[in-house]
């Protein structure tokens, strides 16, 4: 792990890993709180990195310091909550250079409450492969440059460092876009930093400066296969529909061919359907939703479609099937307002 100021999260990392892993790591990069006498309470394995504006470099340095070749990388703001050894173990022992990607839950709040973003990322390899290249964002690389493949691994995290409040506290939006722009004048051609500079100014809700950062992540060259593709697009997709650019959002219907099996993807697609007032395919886009066993936003593949088919209905008049969706949405405050709404009249 590396670490700076997380005297708030640490101790609840680290009590949920420390039976779990042979060692424990921890790289301070600065911390003016208790961090570091926290992480010496779990661990005799606490170093000191002068911080260089460098997330790989710190990344690098600290599994340097791991004893055995294989490494587990965690944030402070991440609580393992289930971690199935035998499962990982048969990981390790399949194949050296694979890269296991651990699912990681993000809590976060909108105006209908609390809601949970679904992710895999990639955190298990063996330090004799791969290391960590990228100032910010930094992704696992292979040492020799090849292309290498991923494996879902039965861990998962909790992870609340995007939290309203946290963001906050750590200042993470300034801090990330000073470090994007640094990175991206030295590498103008890399669309994952674009990609990732969007989603900065997406957080703070500065929707054209996402757009435009997404588009010119797009126009480099970009592997779909890549795992940031796909949430770019996706991504791209919601800051044209929070600036009321629907009927530019169409355009990425040429995706569809290549996600056509994401729930993610055709929900936002069916979004974009949906404010063109294409009704019969947004609610085909919906219904495709909930095909999919997996998504990354909580109920995208269940009651979030199911209560905006309801709205189609309802709008065009169709109360008894509005009806019939809305109750298919369980205990969802929206589509429980609508029944009220309707049952009043």
């Amino acid at each position: 792990m590396i670490v700076k100021n997380e005297e708030q999260n640490l101790e609840n990392c680290l009590k949920n890993i420390k039976d779990k892993v042979d060692e424990i790591i921890i790289v301070d990069t600065g911390s003016t709180d208790e961090t570091v006498e926290i992480a010496k309470e779990y661990t005799d394995k606490v170093f000191n990195f002068k911080w260089c504006d460098d997330f790989a470099a710190a990344r690098n340095y600290s599994i340097e310091k791991a004893k055995n070749d294989w490494v587990l990388v965690l944030d402070a703001d991440e609580a393992v909550n289930f971690f199935d050894g035998k499962s990982i173990g048969k990981f390790i022992n399949s194949n050296e250079k694979l890269v296991g990607r651990i699912k990681r839950i993000n809590s976060f709040k909108d105006s209908s409450g609390k809601k949970r973003l679904f992710e895999r990322v990639n955190r298990l390899f063996n330090k004799k492969y791969f290391k960590y290249d990228g100032i910010i964002h930094e992704q696992i690389v292979s040492k020799n440059e090849e292309n290498y493949s991923t494996v879902n691994v039965d861990i998962i995290a909790n992870h609340i460092g995007y939290e309203k409040h946290i963001i906050n506290n750590t200042n993470k939006i300034v801090r990330n876009k000073e470090l994007l722009q640094k990175a991206i004048l030295k590498k103008p051609e890399d669309s994952y930093l674009f990609y990732q500079l969007g989603k900065t100014f997406f957080m703070e809700k500065d929707y054209l400066s996402a757009e435009i950062n997404f588009e010119k992540a797009l126009e480099l060259s970009i592997n779909k296969s890549y795992e940031y593709a796909e949430d770019l697009i996706e991504s791209y997709g919601y800051a044209l529909i929070n600036l009321k650019k629907y009927k530019k959002a169409l355009e990425l219907s040429k995706y569809e061919n290549v996600y056509k099996k994401v729930a993610d993807f055709n929900f936002v697609m069916a979004l974009i359907y949906m404010n063109n007032a294409r009704f019969r395919e947004a609610v085909a886009k919906f219904g495709e939703c909930k095909n999919s066993n997996e998504c990354k936003i909580e109920g995208v593949n269940s009651y979030l479609a199911d209560y905006n088919i309801g709205v189609i209905y309802e709008c065009l008049g169709i109360v008894n099937e509005a009806v019939k969706y809305y109750k298919r949405c369980g205990n969802y405050v929206l589509a429980l307002n609508r029944l009220k709404v309707l049952k009043s009249q």
